[in-house]
């Protein structure tokens, strides 16, 4: 405790890490703040009574609420995760792109404009169907003014919610938008384990089972901090090498170092990608089938669809973020090799091939974590309680909260100051792999 209390002096003696952590609960407050702004004309007695279970509270959580108010945040930050998977994509497949993603700075800047244009677009065929589906029947005046008005605010609240997001990256501690989508999942974690304690203990020998849950709950936390922070780490030996002259030579290097790749190099980007696809349906098909079988987040076509979206999707991120080719060339420059492996090519496929392993397993493992609250349900947890209980909301929260605390103590340690954790380093942070939620 007492090291913990020296930390958190270490953290406000540093000034521009006070300031970061101020800017950013600054900013996290304002986003809270909105998300109980109403959208005019909106009754919310009347909305609430219609908006229960479902899809609905897992887009809720997303939104921290906003989205079942009627909030002018209602849409959250999902239709930019939307764009910037499109976005992404198209980076594979359109060499325009491809030419600007290796201009640097410049390049990067361009593609964050077409990203917001392109979240606009969405945000214009998404508002319409969330009012008609959700909002209008609550409206006071459900005309065509209300409709008109309250789409051109949504798509406002966006990509106001985009903009604090980017300030958050820019002054403050953390990625901001990954930062804002767990904000909004731990503003609706209190009431979910409030709603929780009270069902179970209604009944006699209910106490016994909500311990069971907690517990599990703590077991599914441990694992999803060892996958986040999992890694294998490629010994690595740097050629010995003479410098100077006459008496003055002497050798450096030679020295066995480690290369570490992360079992889960994609962090939890690919469970946020995959269940903003997975929303779409269900708005879009709503009335039908077709969009009730992929509403329903207990159903098997459901979890089945997420589970393989998310293995997709972490070989994909992992091939846009981690680079074999890069690696190689780097390690050459620097007179590093891998032991047993020839420089260049070779060790750029021995890489290669080591990750495609890693990854396998490390996919699987995500894609059994994310469909967990599916199991929960299955067991009895109420469903707003359930969906922490693994699955996305977990990962997101482990993941960032990770990220952002490795950040903290880069500050720390850049300043001579010891670390968040007792020895060093937060283990298997501060990798050469790109930090959780880094893209976006």
């Amino acid at each position: 405790m007492k090291n913990f209390l020296e930390t958190l002096r270490n953290i406000w003696a540093i000034e521009d890490l006070r300031k970061r952590i101020l800017t950013t609960l600054s900013l996290v407050l304002i986003y809270r703040v909105g998300s109980y702004v109403i959208l005019p004309g909106v009754n919310t007695d009347a909305l609430s009574a219609g908006n229960a279970g479902g899809l609905i509270d897992l887009i809720n959580i997303f939104a921290g609420g906003a989205f079942s108010r009627a909030s002018v945040f209602a849409l959250g930050i999902m239709p930019y995760i939307s764009a910037s998977i499109i976005m992404q994509l198209a980076g594979i497949a359109i060499p325009t792109i491809q030419k600007l993603q290796r201009e640097g700075e410049s390049g990067r800047n361009k593609i964050n404009s077409w990203t917001r244009i392109l979240t606009i677009v969405i945000c214009a065929f998404q508002a319409p169907t969330y009012l008609a589906t959700y909002v209008q029947q609550a409206a006071f005046n459900s005309g065509a003014f209300f409709m008109i008005s309250s789409t051109i605010i949504l798509i406002a609240g966006t990509m106001f919610v985009v903009w604090l997001g980017e300030k958050i990256t820019e002054r403050g501690i953390g990625n901001g938008v990954s930062l804002i989508i767990m904000i909004g999942i731990i503003a609706n974690l209190p009431m979910a384990f409030a709603e929780e304690l009270i069902a179970k203990t209604q009944g006699a020998g209910d106490y016994l089972f909500l311990l069971i849950e907690i517990v599990l709950l703590l077991l599914v936390i441990m694992f999803s901090i060892l996958l986040v922070q999992g890694t294998r780490r490629i010994p690595i030996q740097t050629a010995k090498r003479i410098v100077g002259r006459g008496m003055k030579q002497m050798q450096v290097g030679g020295q066995r170092q480690y290369l570490p790749l992360k079992v889960n190099a994609a962090g939890v980007m690919p469970i946020i990608f995959a269940q903003a696809i997975m929303i779409v349906p269900g708005i879009a098909f709503s009335g039908t089938s077709f969009g009730a079988t992929f509403s329903n987040v207990q159903g098997f076509w459901y979890n089945f669809t997420l589970a393989v979206m998310i293995i997709l999707f972490t070989y994909f991120y992992t091939a846009v973020t981690v680079n074999p080719n890069q690696i190689a060339d780097e390690l050459k420059r620097t007179g590093s090799f891998i032991p047993g492996v020839k420089p260049g090519n070779q060790t750029s496929e021995y890489i290669d091939h080591l990750l495609s392993r890693i990854t396998l397993p490390g996919s699987i493992f995500l894609a059994i974590i994310a469909i967990l609250p599916a199991f929960a349900m299955m067991l009895g947890i109420k469903q707003q309680f359930a969906l922490f209980y693994g699955g996305t909301s977990l990962l997101i929260m482990v993941g960032v909260v990770l990220d952002t605390l490795q950040q903290i103590e880069s500050h720390l340690l850049s300043r001579h100051y010891d670390g968040l954790m007792k020895g060093g380093r937060i283990k298997g942070r501060g990798t050469a792999m790109p930090a959780v939620g880094q893209a976006i």
